[in-house]
């Protein structure tokens, strides 16, 4: 029986991950940020993750198999921009970068056999110029929350190396489901969507309706995950579907879904932007190749999940 952690549990992959390994019949240990949930908890308070002496104990006492390493300091492109770049850098090292490599440490240190996965980000790449990146493109991110999952992919690629831990890292495009937070462009669009088909009178603005976005879904992408930490020898691996799509397309699947034009009811307003990053799209070749791994849900097929979730909630 599998036996795995999963630090940051919440979240929208974290929940989603907790649930699939549950189901496969794997006892499951999910650490959230003031939370522990899952087998054997008993006697065990809430986990920090910067405090190594806390990761030492939990890692000791559980002894996992796997470990999917999947916190975030997150900020979509249209959220406000902080002040103070100094205290967002130290929030991302702490939680993209401090907390992993005390996993890391501890593994080696303890001699777990333990694998771990590691979730970066397309933003790794920062503003692209090639058409695709995969994992041989070089990275070269140009905010915060991508030079700090950057490092995070080149903490696993050195304890790899020099200590011959299996630590893979998942380099992920856009992936969506209902568990998505409210403060992304696709939210957005459902949300506003589905209170137009019941009579609000609200516009949506959006910030760029050309923007081109790799999108998926979320448990697909989660699939993958669970293929990579499987996987005989540890690597980086992009996990994207190779497909971009406009926030306009999403725009007009969404909302032509529910018998509306979407051109009634969206207005673009680029100061609503606060961040702007050119287009990037996976290239997934080196992850189907190895693993057998394909989406199982494209775009339109994701989108009707979407709104049929929001529309539940609703009432």
């Amino acid at each position: 029986m599998t036996r795995a952690l999963i630090i940051g549990s919440e979240g929208q992959d974290g929940s989603i991950l907790f649930d699939r390994i549950t189901a496969d019949g794997g006892a499951v240990l999910g650490l959230g940020r003031d939370s522990l949930r899952g087998t054997a908890t008993d006697g065990l308070a809430p986990i920090n993750i910067s405090s190594r002496e806390q990761m030492a104990t939990l890692l000791g006492r559980w002894r996992p198999d796997e470990i999917y390493y999947l916190p975030a300091v997150h900020q979509a492109s249209e959220e406000p921009v902080g002040a103070d770049d100094a205290a967002l850098f130290n929030s991302s090292l702490e939680v993209h970068v401090t907390g992993l490599v005390h996993v890391l440490e501890e593994i080696r240190k303890q001699d777990l056999d333990a694998r771990v996965f590691y979730a970066a980000s397309s933003l790794v790449f920062g503003d692209v110029t090639m058409d695709t990146q995969d994992e041989r493109t070089p990275m070269r991110p140009r905010c915060i929350y991508g030079i700090t999952k950057a490092t995070g992919v080149n903490a696993c690629r050195f304890y790899r190396e020099m200590h011959g831990l299996h630590a893979s890292a998942g380099i992920l495009y856009n992936h969506e489901s209902p568990l998505r937070r409210r403060s992304f462009v696709s939210q957005k669009i459902i949300r506003s969507a589905v209170a137009i088909s019941r009579g609000s009178d609200e516009k949506l603005v959006l910030g760029d309706l050309s923007a081109r976005i790799d999108w998926g879904y979320a448990p697909d992408y989660v699939d993958a995950m669970i293929r990579v930490v499987r996987q005989p020898s540890p690597d980086d691996y992009v996990i994207a579907s190779g497909e971009p799509r406009s926030v306009q397309e999403f725009a007009e699947v969404a909302f032509g879904l529910l018998g509306l034009d979407w051109r009634s009811h969206v207005v673009e307003d680029s100061n609503v932007l606060t961040r702007r990053s050119g287009t990037r799209v996976g290239n997934s070749a080196k992850l189907r190749e190895r693993t057998g791994w394909s989406p199982r849900v494209t775009f339109a097929p994701m989108i009707a999940i979407l709104l049929e979730a929001a529309q539940h909630n609703a009432g």
